[in-house]
């Protein structure tokens, strides 16, 4: 039974479009409950919808883990959601998009540090600062091996690509 709902989220770019949106939603209302929320409403609010961000956030890097590359269709989320000249040939680690998850990953970081300071009460900030902390770290390990991945792939195909055109030029097999 193919539903076209379920069809359209086997794509891994869609996919991750999709988780993407549903943590910028509610990492905003984390920060709108926090901020504009007042007693232990917006205190509760705010810690469960950051909270949520948070394993959404890890979750989806780990699974982005296996797609790093694939057969090449999946390059990110903004260039998902934006042309941007992906067509050219990279030599070394992935740092485009590796240096675009560290942006993304300060963004949130502070974002989240700064409500959390006006938020919380004075002694769990502390905490606060360790929890958010750790997320960022984690992330960004697995946005480094998510863009050591790519590389290799890259430098995998490279390598395929340039033994193929080697053989059509000879006429013959390498090790024949």
């Amino acid at each position: 039974m193919k539903l076209a709902h379920v069809t359209l989220l086997e794509d891994f770019g869609t996919r991750s479009v999709a988780v993407h949106a549903l943590m910028v939603l509610a990492f905003a209302n984390a920060v709108l409950a926090g901020l504009f929320l007042a007693g232990q409403v917006g205190l509760v609010s705010f810690v469960a919808l950051l909270n949520f961000t948070a394993g959404l956030w890890v979750a989806h890097s780990i699974h982005s883990l296996g797609n790093a590359v694939g057969d090449g269709e999946y390059a990110g989320v903004l260039n998902e959601l934006f042309d941007g000249g992906t067509d050219e040939s990279d030599r070394g680690l992935n740092t485009g998009r590796f240096g675009r998850l560290l942006a993304l990953v300060a963004a949130v970081t502070a974002v989240a540090l700064l409500t959390s300071a006006q938020v919380l009460p004075g002694d769990i900030v502390p905490i606060a600062i360790v929890a958010v902390g750790s997320i960022a770290v984690v992330t960004a390990i697995i946005g480094f091996l998510v863009a050591l991945g790519a590389s290799y792939d890259e430098s995998q195909r490279q390598t395929i690509e340039r033994i193929d055109r080697n053989e059509a030029a000879d006429g013959s097999e390498i090790d024949g």
